[in-house]
């Protein structure tokens, strides 16, 4: 079944999603407060109803859980050895705020890790991804006549962590935490010199995929469908993504859909 998996198909999930934000974005939208008091609007509602129809249309056999979906007891999640993980709206803060630093998640899991991961970035027409060759991006995806898995390896530049010049530590631009300053503080005795970048939703992960920022802690609460593409990716680019309690890469579908703290580098 994952063999059959094209991550074409998935990209275009991702970018029609995208599509759909950015009839929203350029609306005067109404802001929501969830229960946990984050926002929601009507972009994130219609990228996961676009993202599902996907999904359910191509891989009807593979479940999916999604922040905008319906989030199933464990009794009945923990059956699941290969499930999609979404987040239609990534960012949302980023999205209200018009800074256009927010993206589309989609993560393929099996056995708890996260096996393929797609991002994409609306503002920026920007596609990320992920498959067993390695880790991608697409500038300007909607520019190109994609018909192929061939087609989009061809238009796609090949990613790699790295490091050049001053170590760069990227932060979240909403959730900087007194642990996240402590962290930095420490990697300045190690380093010459430390540069600190501000980027919001899935962004922080695709910079160090892509090696622009060296690592990305966060010492803040974060869900499944926050971490699972941007890990896929990190990893593919031949990083990791660590848990900061157990020094294990994180795992997914748990009991629990929190995460612990992490770090990416």
């Amino acid at each position: 079944m994952i063999e059959s998996i094209k991550i074409l198909d998935i990209t275009k999930a991702a970018y029609e999603a995208g599509q759909k934000i950015l009839e929203v974005y350029d609306t005067d939208f109404q802001v929501e407060t969830k229960e946990d008091a984050s926002p929601l609007t009507l972009a994130d509602q219609k990228s996961h109803e676009m993202i599902v129809k996907h999904l359910e249309q191509l891989y009807p056999s593979i479940p999916i859980l999604s922040e905008e979906g319906q989030h199933l007891p464990f009794e009945e999640r923990k059956k699941w050895e290969t499930l999609w993980i979404v987040d239609p709206l990534d960012g949302t803060k980023e999205f209200v705020n018009r800074n256009g630093e927010f993206t589309v998640n989609i993560a393929l899991a099996h056995n708890q890790k996260p096996i393929l991961g797609v991002i994409y970035v609306p503002v920026k027409d920007e596609m990320y991804f992920s498959n067993q060759l390695g880790a991608f991006k697409v500038n300007r995806y909607s520019n190109h006549q994609l018909k192929s898995e061939q087609n989009l390896l061809a238009v796609s530049d090949k990613v790699a962590v790295g490091h050049e010049g001053s170590y760069k530590v990227v932060a979240s631009r909403s959730h900087l935490s007194s642990e996240t300053e402590a962290f930095v503080e420490n990697l300045k005795k190690e380093h010459a010199e430390v540069e600190m970048i501000s980027a919001g939703s899935s962004l922080k992960f695709c910079l160090v995929a892509e090696g622009k920022a060296n690592v990305y802690p966060r010492f803040a609460p974060t869900m499944e469908w926050d971490t699972a593409a941007g890990q896929a990716i990190v990893e593919a680019a031949g990083g990791e993504v660590v848990d900061a309690k157990t020094n294990q890469p994180l795992l997914y579908n748990k009991e629990q859909l929190v995460n612990n703290w992490f770090i990416v580098r």
